[in-house]
C-alpha cells in the first residue's frame, strides 16, 4: 500500500525522468504535472463513473449539474431522483443504473469509501468491481487520483495509451500489452510515470477542465 505525496511527487519524476529520456522531455517541455487529488468520498466515485468514456468536460457538466440539483452529493440525495431528473443531469441510462448500484452499496453499509484506504490495491479493485459500472479503469483512477498509489498504470485509458504512442514515436496499431510492457521500466513508480504523459496529452491538446 505505498503511496506518494507532493512533498516527493518531484523527486519521483526527477528518478524517472533519469530512466526514461521521453518523461525528461515532457518536464523540459511542460514542467511537472499536477497532484492530481481526489477525496475518498461517494461524489468522486460518481464523478469517475461519469467520466468512462466520455470527455472530462462533459463529465464535470454533469457532476456541475448534479450538484445544483441536490447540493452535497450524498446516495440518500441520489437515490431520491427520478430518471427524468438524473437524465436532466446528463446522466445516460447506463449511468443512472451504476450511480444508484454504488448509492444502494454505500447506504446498505456494504462499502465504506473511507475505509478504502486500508486496503490493498487487489482489496480495493476486489470490492470496487463487485459494484454493477464499476471496471478496472475506474478502480486505477481511483487508486491513482485519490490513494495516491503509486504503481497504477492503466490501459483502459484511450488518453494515456495514445499520448505513449506519440510521446514514443510508436506506430498507431501499437497493442496496448506492448505499451503497458515500457511502462513496466517505471516500476515501482508507473503511476506517477502515467501523471506525466496525461500532463503531455493535455498540455499538447490544450484541454481545459
Amino acid at each position: 500500500m505505498i503511496s506518494f505525496d507532493e512533498n516527493g511527487f518531484k523527486k519521483i519524476c526527477d528518478r524517472l525522468a533519469k530512466k526514461d529520456v521521453a518523461l525528461q522531455n515532457i518536464i523540459a517541455a511542460y514542467g511537472y504535472p499536477p497532484v492530481w487529488s481526489r477525496k475518498p468520498s461517494f461524489e468522486t466515485l460518481i464523478h469517475i463513473i461519469l467520466e468512462q468514456q466520455v470527455s472530462l468536460a462533459s463529465a464535470k457538466a454533469a457532476l456541475n449539474k448534479l450538484k445544483e440539483k441536490i447540493g452535497i452529493i450524498t446516495p440518500k440525495r441520489l437515490l431520491l431522483l427520478s430518471d427524468e431528473e438524473l437524465k436532466a443531469c446528463y446522466f445516460s441510462r447506463q449511468k443512472i443504473h451504476y450511480a444508484r448500484c454504488l448509492a444502494k452499496e454505500i447506504m446498505s453499509g456494504k462499502l465504506s469509501v473511507k475505509n478504502l484506504q486500508y486496503l490493498t490495491d487487489e482489496q480495493v479493485r476486489e470490492k470496487l468491481t463487485a459494484i454493477k459500472g464499476i471496471g478496472n479503469w475506474t478502480v486505477d483512477v481511483f487508486l491513482m487520483m485519490v490513494l495516491h498509489r503509486t504503481d497504477l498504470f492503466p490501459t483502459g485509458d484511450i488518453a494515456l495509451i495514445n499520448s505513449m504512442k506519440h510521446i514514443k514515436q510508436l506506430p498507431a496499431h501499437t497493442s496496448k500489452e506492448s505499451i503497458a510492457l515500457l511502462a513496466e521500466a517505471w516500476k515501482p513508480y508507473r503511476t506517477v510515470g502515467a501523471f506525466l504523459i496525461w500532463h503531455a496529452y493535455i498540455q499538447r491538446k490544450n484541454i481545459k477542465f
